[in-house]
């Protein structure tokens, strides 16, 4: 996503690492970060088990076959501190998912 990409120093910054997770094949997800010019941060393929990650963090849609689109930020010791999820066509808020990080310093 390119508000994610665009503030990629400010979440290093916060000691936080980016990492875009989507159902889509690795294929198809390759060639959508291709045609935003690359991605500098890590896109993971939940393809096969289709959705599984996606199921256990509770944001895939089973009639729709797909999931949700959602932020979470999990801390060091694997606790999910925030959970921010939206529609698929809507984009999350940058500075607020900043704004949560600043608040685990």
């Amino acid at each position: 996503m390119p508000g994610l990409e665009k503030n990629l120093e400010r979440f290093k910054g916060l000691d936080a690492q980016v990492v875009g997770i989507s159902i889509d094949s690795t294929h198809t997800n390759r060639a959508w970060a291709e045609s935003l010019g690359g991605l500098n941060y890590p896109l993971l393929c939940d393809f096969w088990p289709h959705g599984n990650v996606a199921r256990a963090y509770g944001v895939f849609d089973e009639k729709a076959g797909r999931s949700e689109r959602a932020v979470f930020i999990i801390d060091k010791e694997g606790i999910v501190r925030y959970i921010d999820v939206h529609d698929i066509g809507e984009q999350p808020d940058e500075e607020q998912i900043l704004e949560e990080l600043e608040k685990l310093k």
